[in-house]
This record gives C-alpha cells, structure tokens and sequence, in this order.
C-alpha cells in the first residue's frame, strides 16, 4: 500500500499532463477575457477549471485501474474501498483551488503576456480607411471632444514647416488638442511626407490613449508619437518605425508634457533619430528600442526619461551637428534653443538591457542631471568608448558649459572609465553591492570628482585615476597595480576614507524657457498651457541666456533637427485669418519679421533637417 502511495505522490497531477490540462484551460480562458471575449472571465475561468478538473479525475481514475495487477487493484478497493475516489477527488481539487488561484494572482501577467504579442500589420483587422493628402492637413482631429477609433488603416501625405508642425501639431495624421481625450485601438498608421507626426498630443487636459497598432513614418521630421504643451500620451503595445532624419519614435517638443509607453517595439533608422527625444516626462515600460544610425535617448534641459525592464540597442553613427564629435547611446543636454526649460534633468534605468555599439554610454553637456542605474546590464561593445563623458561641446557658454553629473549606481555592474572635463563635475555613489571596473580621468585631475562607496561595493581600477574626494572603507578599493590620487595624494589600498560631495547648484533660465506660452490666436489648442502671456518678438540686440543675439536660432545636436528662438517663444501669428482652429487642416500663415529671423528681415532661418 506504502508504494501505491508513492507513485500516486510522483504522479501529482501538477507534474503530469492533468496539470497542464488544467492550466492550458485557465490561460486560455484568461486569454480570450483579456483580449475581448463577449463571456465574463469569472465564467470562462470557472469553466474551465470544472472541465479540466473532470478531465484530471477521468485520467486520474484510468491510470489507477491499469496501475498493477488485478488482484492487487481488487485487494486495494477492499481494503480501502474510497482511496481512487478520494484521491482523484482530492486531485483534481487540488488542481482547481492551484487554478484558481494561479488566476487569481497571476491572471493580469497571463492576460498582458498573451495579448502583448507586438502587432504586425497583417495582424490588425481593417474596417475602415481614412486618407489626407493636405499640406498641414489631418486625418483625424479631436478638438476639446471625447472620441474613439479602432480598427481603422490611417494615410498621411502633404508637407509642413517649423514650429506650425513641431509645437501645435500642424500635418500630423492624428491630432487631439483643447482637453480632447482622445482612444486609438488595432490602427495601421502611415505618414509619408516632412513634418508629418503620426500621433500628436497638444495641450493640458488633452489625453491620447493608443494601443495595438502599427505606426510607419518615412518623411523627415516626422515622429510617431508627439506631445507638447503640457499633453498627456499614453502608449501600449505599438510598433513603431521610422526613416526620415529627425524622427525620433517618441518625441515631445515645445511645452512637453507626460508620455506612458508600456510594451511593444520602436525603431528609428534616419539621422538625428534617437528612439526616444524628450523635453517632457517619459516613462517606458517593458518595450524593446533601437536605434540603427542615432542615439537611443536624448534627454533635454529640465525633464526626464525612466527606462523599466526596457531593451535598449543604440549604434549611434552619424551626426546633423558640428557641436561634438563623440558618439553616445544616452544624451543629456541643454540647446540652448528655448524648447526645454533650464534646470535639474534626470535618466533612470531600473532592469532591462542597454546594448551600445559606437562610442560612449552616457555624455552630459551644458547640463544638470541626475543618472540612476538599478540592475540594469549594460554592454559597450565599442572598446574605445568609455561610460561616462562629462565635458563642454558646442552648446551653452564657453567656459560653464559642462556636465554636471550625480551617478547613483544600485546593485549595478558597471564596466568602462569616466571622463569629467575641468568645466564638468560628478557625485559619483556606488551602493547595495555595485562593483565599478574602469578609471577616472586617467589623463590627470581635470574636474571635481566624488566617490562614495558603501560597504557593499568594490571600485577595481583599470589605470591611474584622479578624484578630488573619498568615501569608502578598507575594503572598497582594489588597486590592481595602479594608483588612485585623490586631491593629488596617493591612496593606500586597504584604509579607509571619509569625504564630501561636491555641491551642485541648479539654475533656472531666463524667460519661459520650454513654456509655450499663450499659442498664437487661431492655433489649435488655442488657450493651452503656458504663462497666459504672449512674450511677443524680443528686442532687436537682445542677448539670450546662451550669449546668442534673441533670435538667431540655437542649433540642436544629433538628436533633433532645430534650433528655435532663444526668446523660448512661439511664433507670433497674424490676427483675423480664418485658417487657423483645430479640424480645419490649415493653419495660418506667419507674419512677416516673426522674430526667428534677423532682426527686420521677416524671413525666419531655415530649420536643419537632420541631414
């Protein structure tokens, strides 16, 4: 009886083909509730279960009557006439309860997991096409209104310029503004011409929610998902790609905004295309990125990208800026150009993988910004490249145009140098188990350097290194046959040190700086976000915060085709012209001496186009 026992143990139905039975049925009931079965998923889970449960104890009941002779079956019943009974009972109500429960705690994974296969566009079922061939038109507006679209194949042509396109969201396929919300599921989006967007977000209160859809653009210029003014963007499961030079896939501009994406993949091949290009808050979830000419992310003045459990593959490697000649898969920096507000930026990553095939991992320039790192594996497969560069370009002033930089690296490998020019600095804090291998300034002091290591944590030098101060015990330092000076002096490998952080302080520009200020009468979105003032053209000669005479654009670096006016603020449009307002496809002409150009030549500079 003893060794029945046993064999009934080894077969548990969790570890055979009944328990797949049963959770093959779960899963698929959770499946089709989860992507719009019409039968409520507490039903099809019930089912299920009762099906497979009767399916285990059928199973269960076949397997023990060919279990053994005949007699000794016989013997057993005798003895315990319930035990098949109770035991199959028992198994497939074991198995139910696991199901349940399994649904119960991990049905929302299930669901995501099953439904989150990126969509192709052979996937998505048409039922209607929508077209605009319009220069500056649209295909679909919103305008202070709630709507829905699902199912629909979008197509964009037509041509725009400048601020019209890239802050009001003029040319773009889909546009939602004044408070819209605005619902986009299984579309098939393409654009096909330059400053065409294929989603644009404009305003406070504007919403756009869009989910399982395919978005193709192949015109400079022409990002897929865009938010500015202070709009929200939410994104789930696209598959985005793009072509033409500027067109990053997730793009914000003028007045930002918040900007979700959960799952999916986003590709950029053109020339100043990173992935993401972020004067706004954004926020990527799980979703695979790659860039094959760009960096992956570019970061501008006061705002923030945060990377969760995300795939990233940068091979920057090609430039629309004489400003620096280094390549990078992260880019934080301020233009200069009055698009992005001056103050604290910030790049997290937590989990995921970050794969960079040319040049550098991070460089910061003309910048504040904050590096926090978490788990996540990152892998320069450039062996001159180094993790870090923190030093001037050609943005900003000479002379105070560096990065400044606090790294904060938790549970986190990281392999490479670091290189803080004499107008740079970094607060550098390794905790929980961090082990840094590479070197710092290996060339000489240059700018103030802070380490900050915890108990946990392990600095292994690749060469000399300069710093300007320490914190760690007598086991954070290994050596390894080079020298560590810090404020000039050797250390002694095995003691201790205490030092202090570099104080980093964090201005704001003059101007609204980013702000879009009251959009020009006609605009969409007329009445949106800014300081409520129109901060009109600025006065001929003045000088910007960049030492720049206002007006004369700001040239962006590989990452961005423009450079806007240093005023930071939009173009002025002429009064009573009935083109403007959202809808319309037209949006009206500028006047002449806009304040872009030189001063009285009504004529604004021509924008680069990421070539």
């Amino acid at each position: 009886m003893l060794e029945k026992k046993n064999n009934r143990k080894e077969n548990h139905p969790y570890k055979t083909s009944k328990w797949i039975a049963v959770m093959t049925a779960v899963c698929m009931s959770s499946m089709l509730a989860g992507c719009g079965s019409a039968v409520p998923a507490e039903t099809e889970t019930a089912v299920a279960i009762e099906t497979a449960a009767e399916s285990a104890a059928q199973e269960e009941a076949e397997e023990n009557e060919e279990a053994g002779t005949q007699d000794e079956a016989s013997e057993e019943k005798s003895e315990m006439p319930n035990e098949t009974e109770t035991g199959t009972a028992g198994a497939a109500e074991e198995s139910a309860e696991e199901a349940e429960a399994q649904n119960s705690t991990g049905s929302i994974t299930g669901q995501s997991a099953a439904c989150s296969r990126i969509p192709e566009i052979a996937d998505i079922e048409i039922s209607e096409e929508l077209e605009n061939t319009e220069d500056g038109g649209h295909v679909i507006t919103a305008d202070g209104e709630t709507a829905d679209y699902a199912n629909t194949k979008v197509t964009k042509t037509g041509e725009a310029d400048g601020d019209e396109a890239d802050f009001y969201g003029e040319n773009a396929a889909i546009f939602a503004a004044n408070g819209s919300t605005l619902t986009l599921t299984d579309m098939v989006i393409n654009t096909n011409g330059t400053h065409a967007n294929a989603v644009f977000s404009y305003g406070e209160g504007t919403t756009v929610n869009v989910s399982n859809s395919v978005i193709e653009t192949s015109g400079n210029c022409s990002g897929g998902l865009m938010t500015t003014g202070g709009g929200t963007m939410n994104a789930e499961n696209l598959n985005i790609h793009t072509t033409g030079n500027s067109s990053a896939a997730i793009r914000s501009d003028r007045g930002g905004g918040t900007v979700t994406v959960t799952g999916g993949k986003y590709e950029t091949d053109g020339t100043g295309s990173p992935v993401i290009y972020s004067t706004a808050d954004i926020i990527v979830n799980d979703a695979e990125l790659t860039s094959t000419a760009s960096q992956g992310v570019v970061v501008e003045g006061k705002n923030s990208v945060t990377l969760n459990n995300v795939t990233l593959t940068a091979d920057n490697n090609t430039k629309n800026s004489d400003k620096s000649d280094t390549y990078q898969a992260v880019m934080i920096y301020q233009s200069m150009s009055g698009d992005a507000a001056e103050g604290l930026s910030s790049f997290t990553m937590n989990g995921g993988t970050l794969t960079n095939k040319n040049g550098d991992i991070f460089f910061v320039n003309n910048t504040v910004t904050e590096i926090s790192l978490s788990g996540a594996e990152i892998i320069n497969e450039d062996e001159n490249g180094v993790f870090l560069r923190a030093e001037a370009a050609g943005w900003g002033n000479e002379g105070s145009n560096g990065g400044q930089v606090t790294l904060t690296a938790d549970a986190q490998e990281i392999n490479g140098d670091m290189i803080v020019d004499e107008v740079s600095n970094l607060n550098l804090y390794l905790k929980n188990n961090t082990v840094f291998t590479g070197a710092v300034n290996t060339d000489g002091q240059a700018g103030e350097v802070y380490v900050d290591l915890d108990e946990n944590s392990v600095w292994t030098l690749t060469a000399d290194s300069f710093i300007t101060s320490l914190t760690c015990d007598e086991d954070s330092i290994i050596l390894n046959g080079h020298t560590l000076y810090v404020n000039g002096e050797a250390y002694s490998e095995g003691t201790a040190a205490t030092g202090k952080a570099i104080e980093v302080t964090v201005t704001s520009g003059s101007g609204n700086g980013g702000e879009m200020g009251t959009p020009p009468e006609g605009a969409p979105g007329e009445g949106g976000p800014g300081n409520g003032e129109n901060m009109g053209n600025p006065p001929e000669g003045a000088l910007g915060a960049d030492g720049q005479q206002m007006g004369t654009p700001s040239e962006k670096p590989d990452g961005d085709r423009k450079g806007g006016p240093g005023s930071g603020t939009p173009p002025e449009k002429p009064d009573g012209d009935d083109k403007g307002g959202p809808g319309t496809g037209t949006l009206p002409e500028k006047p002449d001496d806009d304040g872009k150009g030189s001063p009285g030549s009504g004529t604004p500079p021509a924008k680069q186009e990421g070539t």
